[in-house]
């Protein structure tokens, strides 16, 4: 197994660092401060349209995707330490065009879609023009086991029709959300996995509703959001289905393999950047004549966390080359591992650093409130931790059946 990555990925990191600490970190204060000031948050502040145009000039534009056209044709494992840079930045991942979920939809878009689908939706994502949602999980019914679902995406002559609530949809509050990608039922009587379809779904057709953006922790994610919407007699051509009925299963397989991988990384460069504020609070800070660092245990739990990030750096690189070497169907065990230790691990990492922040780790002062959200709540996002354990169990146990 060989973690290195290649030249071009080093270059391309010592660019994206480079523009990070120029460009992106100066303004970052000011926007979560003028983001805040506003009565209505749903908005892209002209600084970051700006810095698109940098990053996109820069070459520095779609490096999740492994296309040298469309990207800059980088592995998996490739980008995973370029998605840890962008992670220690809340702006970051949108002024290089790969945001959640407009990554994923890319890539299901660049994978399996028609050429007209391509046309009319994955161009003007890849140039940055509008972005996008994805509409999976239901209020109604137990997500974590995505074949309860109850929406459907119904086959009607030359249509299909689109019926359900769906919510926790990431990224619809955003001005240019303009297209979202629906799961839904269309054959109950097909195999479990062969019942639904995904469905292209723009924002503004006749039946769709934005019903109520949400609060995770009592925290918008504003301009980017998480909402509730309703779809209701939404009657599109057939051709808005990706690859035709009943594959909406081995999509998401597809799609939520490189993704995880992004989110995590991120979530590692979430926890490095935590990790920072708290040796510099613990060494700028007295209490009791001493130094926080030399207080209780606090130089020990310093030192865990930096063995946790450690650990979880090279699980993650590991599933991201058992991706490129193996693809998805053997790599199962990895990627959901990952999934479970990482957003624990940058959990664990971020309350060290609110512990040490005192009163102000947890107000809006300091990025640790909502890093601390942002780890809890991918526990829950992909599916929780709970269904990881139980896929990781099983191909574990099956090595031994025999």
């Amino acid at each position: 197994m060989n973690l290195t990555v290649s030249e071009l990925a080093q270059r391309i990191a010592g660019e994206l660092d480079a523009f990070m600490t120029e460009q992106v970190e100066p303004i970052e204060p000011r926007w979560h401060r003028d983001m805040a000031a506003l009565d209505d948050p749903w908005q892209e502040l002209p600084v970051i349209a700006e810095l698109k145009a940098k990053a996109l000039s820069a070459g520095l534009w779609n490096l999740f995707l492994p296309d040298a056209e469309l990207g800059r044709g980088l592995s998996v494992l490739d980008y995973a330490p370029l998605a840890e840079r962008m992670g220690r930045s809340f702006i970051a991942p949108e002024i290089f065009n790969c945001n959640a979920p407009d990554t994923g939809n890319m890539e299901v878009l660049y994978h399996y879609g028609s050429d007209a689908q391509k046309e009319r939706w994955l161009k003007p994502l890849l140039d940055g023009e509008i972005r996008s949602a994805f509409f999976m999980t239901e209020p109604d019914v137990a997500s974590s086991d995505a074949t309860n679902m109850a929406a459907t995406a119904l086959i009607d002559g030359d249509q299909v029709v689109l019926n359900g609530r769906k919510w926790w949809s990431t990224g619809l509050g955003h001005p240019n959300c303009r297209v979202g990608i629906f799961m839904g039922l269309t054959d109950p009587a097909a195999d479990r996995h062969q019942r639904h379809s995904m469905v292209l779904v723009p924002l503004d057709a006749p039946g769709v509703k934005i019903e109520r953006m949400l609060r995770a922790m009592n925290m918008l994610d504003a301009p980017y959001g998480h909402g509730e919407a309703t779809f209701t007699d939404v009657c599109l051509p057939l051709d808005h289905i990706i690859a035709g009925p009943g594959r909406g299963f081995e999509i998401a397989q597809g799609r939520l393999g490189p993704g995880r991988i992004h989110h995590c990384m991120r979530l590692i460069g979430l926890a490095e950047q935590a990790l920072a504020l708290a040796c510099r609070r613990s060494l700028s800070r007295t209490a009791f004549g001493r130094p926080l660092a030399k207080l209780g245990g606090n130089s020990e739990r310093i030192a865990e966390a930096r063995i946790a990030i450690e650990q979880a750096r090279l699980l993650v690189l590991k599933a991201a080359w058992s991706l490129d070497r193996h693809g998805i169907r053997r790599s199962m065990s990895e990627v959901s591992q990952i999934k479970v230790a990482v957003p624990r691990m940058a959990q664990e990492v971020i309350d060290l650093a609110i512990q040490l922040h005192g009163g102000a780790g947890v107000s809006e002062d300091f990025p640790l409130a909502a890093a601390w959200t942002a780890a809890r709540c991918l526990r829950l996002a992909d599916g929780p931790d709970e269904v990881h354990r139980g896929l990781i169990a099983r191909l574990e146990l099956a090595r031994y059946r025999d």
